[in-house]
């Protein structure tokens, strides 16, 4: 190697060549080893959560035959991260009434079918038992409930609607929010009944699992 002479730095040269293919390389795998950790991570976050918001959300489903002998079937969907149980109730002709019991906030929300617009009340002592049978079968994982007919209880319920007395969507819910997005919002209040001055303009019939029934009559109170 001495008698090169000035050679020399050329027998160096390539030594000093091969140095940047090994940072490059090691660069190389840094950088992999970044991105799949990365990767990794962003798929067991995205792979977990979907999982973890199913698990809030669970259907159950009511069929009973009514006092005609009509077979019904109702369906109630359950939030357990909120308390909120949503009812759905399907007419013979298709239509969809919707009732939203929000059991943190203590209010009950009534989204009749063909009408735009929602009713709402306090929650009282009997609303919170038979939606609390509602939860009770969820938390059992019990999608599927068949109401006795002969076991059945039936009542009816008058609501006065307050005409004057419009709710700001933006002091509820989310889950009102939702259910009743660009259209107006009334408190209605419990009744004896209409009288014979008045006329009921609509029911709502729901059924609960431990096998009572409301009918829910709605009329409009003078203004």
């Amino acid at each position: 190697m001495e008698r090169l002479g000035g050679f020399m730095k050329e027998d160096k040269s390539p030594a000093l060549e091969s140095k940047p293919p090994n940072k490059i390389l090691w660069g190389s795998l840094t950088t992999v080893l970044i991105l799949t950790f990365i990767t990794i991570t962003v798929i067991g976050i995205l792979g977990f959560k979907p999982n973890n918001q199913k698990s809030f959300f669970q259907i159950v489903r009511i069929s009973f035959q009514d006092q005609s002998g009509s077979l019904v079937n109702q369906s109630a969907l359950v939030d357990k991260q909120r308390d909120v149980v949503t009812y759905y109730v399907t007419s013979q002709t298709n239509h969809t009434t919707a009732v939203l019991f929000d059991l943190q906030n203590g209010l009950l929300c009534y989204r009749p079918e063909n009408q735009d617009t929602c009713f709402l009340r306090k929650m009282e002592r009997d609303d919170l038992e038979n939606v609390q049978t509602i939860l009770n079968m969820s938390k059992h994982k019990v999608n599927e409930f068949w109401l006795q007919g002969n076991q059945t209880r039936y009542h009816t319920e008058f609501l006065g609607v307050l005409g004057r007395n419009q709710v700001e969507p933006l002091t509820l819910g989310k889950p009102f929010q939702t259910l009743c997005d660009r259209i107006p919002i009334f408190w209605v209040m419990k009744a004896q009944g209409p009288g014979k001055q008045r006329l009921i303009y609509f029911c709502i019939d729901i059924c609960f699992p431990n096998n009572i029934c409301v009918s829910v009559c709605f009329y409009y109170l003078p203004e």
